[in-house]
């Protein structure tokens, strides 16, 4: 197939009618049932995790020292800005993909390729990375309760293994959860939740019984040259000086990859066509949960940098280790328990977002139409759900994983900057569409977000900035050799086909033409749409 002769590709957009069309007039589209409540309980789930209790540790012990406090109210601030502008945008299109989705309405395909191609970084390297930080709280809860692997074993099961199993295994079993379309129901996601938020309170409070003050001095330590062998830091590349760690860039460079604690509030955007009336409920459950987890995370930092000297706040259990230091090794198995059931929902909302970039991109044509499907045995697209565990899998058997924690970050820092940008873009080329939120003070606050994220992405190492330029070389050449030429966009007589869509007699693609008045009515559709249809009840699936 041959690209349309109309337009090139990287400034073919997708119209925002057919944005909505194609999900509206589509066999295989969601199921929505997602309000409000479970929006906020499914960012609560995924932002409340890996970041708050092994993060804020490493960093003031490696890069910022207490003044970690003041990297956690930086990334907070970053993100806030950020999720402004993806609370308009969502609000604007409504659409599964996320930062992808926006990017192809307001730039054009090949950026909203890379964009979605940052987002599947983001997600695989979330999902692998989280999932050895669980395996390293599956061990200290073994040992906290007295119980121990054979060496035979232990071998296989350590964080830090050459072949580490319990992370593969753990993905293999949330992956076949989320292929197989398992219904969380809101009651039971909100009591996880709410578990997860009292384990914490409890940090604080016990914590707060036991904070010396003076392991708050000094509170931004003096400087310390970078060692010969560590990479620098993008900033300080350009201006040929090395800041290394602690100092005032410590703390810069500490939430650069604090930003990592927060991501999350942009995977709510990736379920709006999960959500019931998603103009209100997607930027609702957005702002509400980034506020409530900064909240959260400066009081933990606070507490944390508190209990102990900075410098003994390493490792891969920081928050159970700095609590049976003090003496309380009771709350540290609680922390150790709450850890694991924390990182599990982390895993499995991360492996459910990534399966709705993957199944838009798909659904576009951009990756294979197999992955935009609906399976119509479980409701669910279990293709990019299989290919997105599949994936993590076997990242996570990479025995370096974890140093991989910045390549996370720059994938989401890059979508943030698009849609900082989009929201001045489609403010200008559509100013009339339906937004059921605006970012206040504009063009100040996009502006703002845009300086704030690329600042922090300049405090990213330039081992990251040379992996990530890698890693999008890669994708131009699967655009420019697959993507491009399979686009829907540059098919233009497929258009009316439903996509993946196929009859079990013949296997092949069946037409689903809209009606005359629905083609002729869309851009109406977009300008005035329809009120969502029913919820089926307070279960959610993914």
């Amino acid at each position: 197939m041959a690209p349309s002769a109309n337009g090139q590709t990287v400034g073919r957009r997708l119209p925002v009618e057919s944005a909505f069309t194609r999900v509206e007039d589509a066999r295989h589209r969601l199921p929505r049932l997602f309000g409000r409540r479970d929006l906020v309980v499914l960012g609560l789930g995924v932002m409340i995790g890996s970041g708050i209790f092994s993060i804020s540790g490493n960093q003031a012990a490696l890069t910022a020292g207490p003044a970690v406090i003041l990297s956690f109210v930086i990334a907070a601030i970053v993100c806030l800005l950020a999720a402004a502008c993806y609370a308009e945008l969502s609000s604007t299109i409504p659409v599964s993909g996320s930062a992808y989705t926006f990017s192809y309405v307001t730039f054009g395909e090949m950026w909203a390729w890379l964009v979605g191609w940052a987002l599947v970084l983001e997600l695989v390297t979330a999902a692998a990375i989280v999932a050895r930080v669980w395996s390293a709280y599956f061990l200290a809860t073994l040992d906290s309760f007295g119980l121990s692997l054979p060496a035979n074993v232990a071998q296989y099961f350590g964080p830090d293994a050459k072949l580490n199993l319990v992370a593969p295994l753990l993905l293999l079993l949330l992956t076949a959860m989320v292929v197989t379309g398992t219904k969380l129901s809101a009651r039971v996601l909100t009591v996880v939740v709410a578990a997860k938020v009292a384990v914490i309170l409890l940090v604080i409070v016990v914590g707060a019984t036991h904070i010396n003050w003076d392991n708050y001095k000094p509170f931004v330590p003096m400087p310390r040259a970078a060692s010969a062998t560590a990479s620098p830091t993008l900033l300080s590349w350009i201006l040929d000086s090395s800041f290394g760690t602690f100092g005032t860039m410590g703390i810069f460079t500490a939430a650069s990859s604090i930003v990592f604690a927060y991501i999350g509030f942009d995977l709510i955007a990736t379920a709006s066509e999960d959500a019931r009336n998603p103009r209100k409920t997607v930027p609702q459950g957005m702002l509400l949960g980034v506020g409530a987890v900064t909240i959260l995370y400066i009081a933990m930092a606070v507490v944390l940098v508190g209990m102990r000297p900075y410098g003994q706040l390493g490792g891969s259990a920081p928050v159970s280790s700095a609590l049976s230091a003090v003496g309380v090794g009771w709350a540290a198995k609680v922390v150790n328990l709450g850890a694991l059931l924390a990182l599990m929902t982390v895993i499995m909302v991360v492996l459910i977002a990534q399966s709705r970039v993957l199944f838009n991109m798909g659904r576009d044509g951009l990756l294979p139409k197999s992955l935009g499907r609906v399976s119509r045995v479980y409701s669910s697209p279990a293709r990019a759900a299989g290919a997105a565990g599949v994936a993590a899998i076997l990242l996570t058997l990479y025995p370096k994983v974890l140093e991989l924690e910045e390549l996370l970050v720059i994938g989401a820092l890059f979508c943030f900057a698009f849609c900082a940008v989009g929201v001045l873009t489609l403010r200008r080329s559509e100013p009339n569409l339906e937004r059921g939120f605006r970012v206040p003070m504009v063009p100040l606050i996009p502006l703002l977000s845009l300086a704030a994220t690329v600042w922090l992405m300049l405090n990213l190492k330039t081992s990251t900035w040379a992996k990530f330029g890698l890693w999008m070389l890669l994708g131009l050449a699967i655009y420019g050799l697959y993507g491009r030429w399979h686009s829907r966009l540059a098919n233009e007589d497929s258009w009316d086909f439903d996509i993946g869509d196929t009859d079990p007699g013949t296997g092949g693609l069946q037409p689903v033409r809209p009606a005359p008045e629905a083609r002729t009515g869309e851009l109406r559709a977009v300008r005035n749409p329809p009120p969502p249809k029913p919820g089926r009840g307070k279960h959610m699936r993914n």
